[in-house]
């Protein structure tokens, strides 16, 4: 009878606080859109821009969605269509407009990556490649530490991170089970659980396969700029600043969490004696590894090759899923199985962005954050969008941070001569690490589940962490990416 009264208690609890949240992001909305014009907005050079009854109707949209994902007052991908309807209801944007975002090529493309690491799980590719991680690390904390961290960001580079993160946490569980001291928050768990979602934002950077961020942002400087980012291009600058993180993560992780012990026995033996319980590898896994080999490859290449340059990066992925769905590699239990409901909180994402975009409402925004950099250097401009977007992340989903910022950064961009590229490549890379709360990702929120860590914790070190990226990112746009051939100025 108590227990019950407790459960009813905290249940009510929580149902006060969605509640109080849900009328939170109503009132802002009805704030904003039933408020008296807003003064105009005037650039350097004397030109006006008026914010329009819609474009004040889209940044109304923009904080309701930001406050119940914020908050998670209804799933996520319920706060996506909403987004929709809310656009529809009060004449910010035509029906056809507005749902028409839910499908751009950027989110069948979310869709077809999420499929590849469901494929990885299932067939079992996943726990082979992790045992066989241990066997060859062996036994050293440090070393465990390393081999984790590297699998993990590889892993991202072929499976949505939020996949890897779920897939690699189990796994984890194990290699702490061992250590000896039973569920006791410890500082190796520690270093392995926070260490494991901030290295699967650190790999997630480096390909567009990593995380639903990559197609988002690609699909909004696209629409922006009239200019498309190849596969292989992306991967290209992102590469050396995502495995440089990973390393100094490492570091930075046995220089805080130094594990209580330096070998954890027993740990390999465990490693060999599962990996042969997996038995030979089978026709559906290599039947998977060929198929996406196959799409990885040809997304990397048709930049060079001209007969595939006018292939969609977008077909082709999607091509990869029916292949894996003909050869029974997925079936239909698969295709049920699938997150629609992440799948929607890109599709909002998408019309939500276009939404700021098409009403104004992103221009109004640029130039008002304008005169906030006027007189400053291209340097200082860049760096300050790069941070904008590392707090945003932080607070909303990822997609849904570059979705209200990049548009913004994109507009500012040709004022101080800088090159859209450059504010593209950076947002992304700090987009892609949200070290401070849970809700910035889902394998923050998958981390904490060990127990082994407080939300005071993980903010307090990720303080630290995030000013260790915004030096990495500083030295990537001041030295690396010009070396590397990416303009600067526009």
């Amino acid at each position: 009878m108590v227990d019950h009264l407790e459960s009813t208690t905290s249940s009510d609890s929580l149902n006060w606080k969605r509640l109080v949240f849900l009328f939170l992001g109503i009132l802002l909305f009805a704030v904003v859109y039933y408020s008296p014009p807003w003064s105009a907005a005037v650039d350097p050079l004397g030109e006006k821009f008026v914010l329009s009854r819609a474009g004040k109707g889209a940044l109304a949209v923009a904080l309701l969605a930001s406050t119940w994902w914020v908050f998670e007052v209804v799933p996520v991908g319920i706060t996506s269509l909403a987004i929709g309807v809310l656009q529809i209801f009060f004449l910010i944007r035509p029906a056809k407009e507005a749902f028409n975002d839910f499908m751009d090529p950027s989110v069948m493309f979310i869709f077809a990556s999420i499929v590849i690491g469901m494929v990885f799980t299932k067939t079992g590719l996943t726990r082979r490649l992790a045992y066989k991680m241990l066997v060859i690390v062996g036994e050293r904390t440090s070393m465990i530490y390393l081999g984790c961290f590297v699998v993990t960001a590889a892993l991202t580079h072929i499976m949505a991170h939020t996949a890897v993160a779920a897939t690699i946490y189990p796994l984890l569980l194990s290699i702490y089970g061992l250590y000896g001291e039973g569920d006791k928050p410890t500082r190796f768990g520690k270093g392995l659980f926070i260490g494991m979602a901030y290295v699967a934002g650190a790999g997630s950077i480096v390909t567009l396969l990593g995380a639903a961020r990559g197609p988002v942002a690609i699909g909004f400087f696209n629409d922006v700029v009239g200019r498309d980012i190849a596969f292989f291009e992306l991967s290209y600058y992102m590469f050396p600043i995502g495995w440089l993180m990973v390393f100094l993560l490492w570091i930075f992780f046995l220089i805080f969490f130094k594990p209580e012990k330096k070998v954890i026995p027993g740990l390999k033996q465990r490693a060999i004696r599962l990996n042969a319980e997996l038995g030979p590898i089978s026709r559906h896994e290599i039947m998977a590894v060929s198929i996406i080999v196959a799409c990885v490859l040809t997304m990397s290449i048709r930049s060079f090759i001209p007969i595939l340059e006018s292939l969609d990066k977008t077909a082709i992925i999607v091509t990869s899923t029916i292949l894996l769905f003909i050869t029974n590699v997925l079936d239909i239990d698969d295709l049920e199985e699938i997150p629609w409901n992440i799948i929607l909180l890109f599709a909002g994402a998408m019309s939500l962005g276009f939404c700021l975009w098409e009403t104004g409402a992103a221009k109004w925004l640029a130039v008002k954050w304008l005169l906030l950099f006027q007189e400053s250097t291209w340097f200082v401009f860049v760096m300050g969008i790069a941070f904008f977007v590392l707090v945003m992340t932080n607070v909303i989903m990822n997609v849904a941070a570059i979705a209200i910022s990049l548009p913004v950064a994109l507009v500012i961009a040709p004022y101080l001569g800088v090159a859209p590229e450059v504010i593209l490549f950076a947002s992304l890379v700090t987009a892609g690490m949200p070290f401070l709360l849970l809700v910035g990702a889902a394998p923050n929120a998958i981390a904490c589940e060990s127990g082994q860590f407080t939300a005071g914790e993980f903010f307090t070190y990720g303080i630290l962490a995030s000013i260790m990226l915004l030096v990495v990112v500083a030295l990537a746009v001041f030295f690396l990416w010009p070396l590397m051939g990416m303009p600067v100025g526009a």
